[in-house]
């Protein structure tokens, strides 16, 4: 008898679609429709391990010898199916020996001339007492990027704050050292900038047209949910401004597709009529929300019932996406935008994001910190934008995160998707930022499992939409 076989139920998960039963393959985060013959063999070894002659016996009645033999090498390929074999490690690397910076966000200024409430900057200022970045620390972060990377081909540079545009003379200055800087050295760079839109002017508007920049505009939603917490130092509701500031910036700007940036807070939960008010009514190309469930004020934190009513809020704004695709439109819902690229290019993350490997974010001082959000906080900093980057210290930390043993992120489902969920919100909930946020797993396995759906679909009926909104996403 040979070997017995074995179903390796932590490389496999199954979303029912209509008939179809899709096989999300978690090792490499491809998604394949399980024919009748993948099913057969996938259900007998759920029911018992046998061996190969076993299993073909089971099944000859309703398959070929041939088709069992050459599915089964294929499942055992892929390694959804064992024969005793030992496993490939899911993460070949077990320590992060090199990072690659390609990201730099500037903080060019603490300052900021609203004062919203929910607000997680740790380092925030009101306008007369905002530090500013300083032209020294901003060129020595460009260097950095050039030192630290110099075989990386395209770059990007983050003008973050406060209010990012409460500095537009750094801004401008960078800009031009920038373009001049990156092309000599045979480089490409864009630029990236959040804004409250507040202190848009049509010139200013113009410039950032003429330098591509890609913009997103933090807003709400209508008024009566904008001005909840996106107030100005006086206490005053901000969305006639910003709403007529947005107008105009939409109006003017053609580069580039604008996206709207939305925090979620408590009391805050009708996803489909914010998105329709931004995408609608004012424009916007994009809308992504940002639920806070681990902010430092707690007040603000989403209770764990508006979490779930926000992920079944934003499902029902899936099925009008799905809708909307299956007529070859694109509603801009940049959530499930995002999770289908996601799954159609099969990305497998170690690692959540990109901070510390891809990017880091640097203070006024010049100080290298993990991420925007950590800016002002008590982690420690990485280095230098003058001294360098403390490469031993945050491959430390980066290999820590890899490490999955004894979490439960070893065997999850979505664990090359989630990959433990966003640093800062272990941080600011479990006070540390390497401890994964298990406080919506579940919530996020099901959306996961929803997007599946989703994409299978649009595949099946419109696979037009994928390489008309999806492939081209990564091409600016």
């Amino acid at each position: 008898m040979g070997a017995l076989l074995n179903l390796v139920e932590r490389n496999l998960h199954e979303v029912q679609v209509d008939a179809d039963r899709m096989l999300f393959h978690i090792p490499s985060s491809s998604l394949f429709a399980t024919d009748a013959v993948t099913g057969g063999i996938i259900d007998t070894l759920r029911e018992q391990g046998c061996s190969s002659e076993e299993l073909q016996q089971r099944l000859q009645s309703r398959f070929s010898g041939e088709d069992i033999i050459d599915t089964l090498r294929e499942l055992i390929a892929l390694e959804v199916v064992s024969d005793g074999s030992p496993l490939t490690p899911e993460i070949g690397l077990k320590r992060v020996e090199r990072t690659a910076i390609n990201t730099v966000v500037l903080n060019v200024n603490t300052g900021c001339n609203l004062s919203c409430t929910y607000c997680y900057k740790e380092d925030l200022d009101k306008p007369s007492a905002g530090k500013k970045m300083d032209v020294e620390t901003a060129i020595a972060s460009v260097e950095m990027l050039l030192k630290e990377s110099p075989d990386e081909e395209r770059f990007t540079v983050v003008f973050f704050g406060g209010e990012p545009l409460s500095n537009r003379k750094l801004i401008e200055y960078m800009v031009d050292y920038c373009e001049k800087r990156f092309a000599e050295a045979g480089k490409l760079v864009e630029f990236v900038m959040t804004t409250n839109a507040t202190l848009l002017t049509e010139e200013t508007v113009d410039y950032l047209n003429a330098h591509r920049f890609g913009l997103s505009v933090s807003i709400d939603g209508p008024k009566t949910v904008h001005d909840r917490n996106r107030i100005t130092v006086g206490g005053q509701g901000t969305y006639d401004v910003v709403r007529r500031k947005a107008q105009m910036l939409l109006s003017r700007y053609n580069s580039r597709p604008v996206g709207a940036r939305v925090t979620l807070t408590t009391g805050v939960t009708d996803v489909e009529t914010i998105w329709d008010h931004l995408f609608n009514e004012l424009g916007f190309a994009e809308v992504g929300f940002a639920p806070v469930t681990s902010g430092d004020i707690s007040s603000f934190n989403l209770t764990s019932d508006e979490l779930v009513q926000v992920f079944a809020n934003m499902k029902a704004l899936g099925r009008r996406y799905l809708e909307a695709a299956l007529e070859h439109r694109n509603i801009g819902f940049s959530n499930l935008h995002q999770l289908i690229t996601d799954i159609h290019e099969g990305h497998k993350k170690a690692l959540p994001c990109g901070a510390g490997l891809k990017m880091l974010a640097v203070d006024h001082k010049g100080e290298l910190n993990l991420c925007h959000r950590f800016t002002g906080s008590s982690l420690p900093t990485f280095g230098n934008v003058h001294s360098g980057v403390k490469q031993v210290e945050l491959n430390d930390f980066l290999s820590q995160r890899l490490d999955r043993s004894g979490t439960g992120c070893d065997s999850c489902r979505i664990r090359n998707l989630c990959s433990g969920g966003c640093y800062h919100e272990s941080y600011a909930r479990y006070g540390d930022p390497t401890h994964p946020t298990y406080h919506y797993c579940e919530l996020m396995r099901d959306w996961i499992d929803f997007g599946i759906e989703v994409y299978s679909r649009i595949m099946a009926a419109n696979p037009a939409f994928i390489s008309r909104y999806i492939t081209p996403r990564k091409a600016h």
